[in-house]
């Protein structure tokens, strides 16, 4: 019975003992911070950055038709160029309102910005292999 306690024991002992040092070898994921341009998504994201992810992933999906044939590199360049335009139009304005759009200024950003991807799209759509 002595025998089972000490036993015991010392299991026991042992799991405190290598409890702090595995807890230092496993690094949380909040210590890992994502890498530049890829935020958490959601309602995480910081407010100022919103069309700038949003360009950079169409930038990436641009790319991958480039890839795969469906847009020319010169059509990708063209839209690069367009996108960062407006990108750089819309935080001008940003910043000649004082930080803070007005609804009406919102509603026609975000009609530019449907109307420039939606013109991407079709352009990729328009390249695309058709299925057989």
């Amino acid at each position: 019975m002595k025998l089972m306690t000490t036993l015991r024991s010392v299991a026991v002992a042992s799991l405190f003992l290598a409890a702090p040092v595995l807890a230092q070898t496993a690094t949380p994921e909040s210590a890992n911070p994502p890498a530049e341009g890829k935020g958490y998504g959601g309602h995480h994201r910081h407010k100022g950055k919103k069309h700038g992810h949003k360009m950079a992933r169409m930038a990436e999906r641009m790319d991958k038709a480039v890839a795969e044939g469906r847009l020319t590199q010169a059509q990708a360049d063209q839209f690069k160029a367009e996108g960062k335009q407006l990108r750089e139009e819309l935080q001008a304005q940003r910043e000649a309102a004082g930080g803070k759009l007005s609804d009406a200024q919102k509603d026609e950003a975000r009609a530019k910005m449907r109307a420039f991807k939606a013109k991407v799209k079709e352009a990729m759509h328009a390249n695309a292999p058709q299925k057989t």
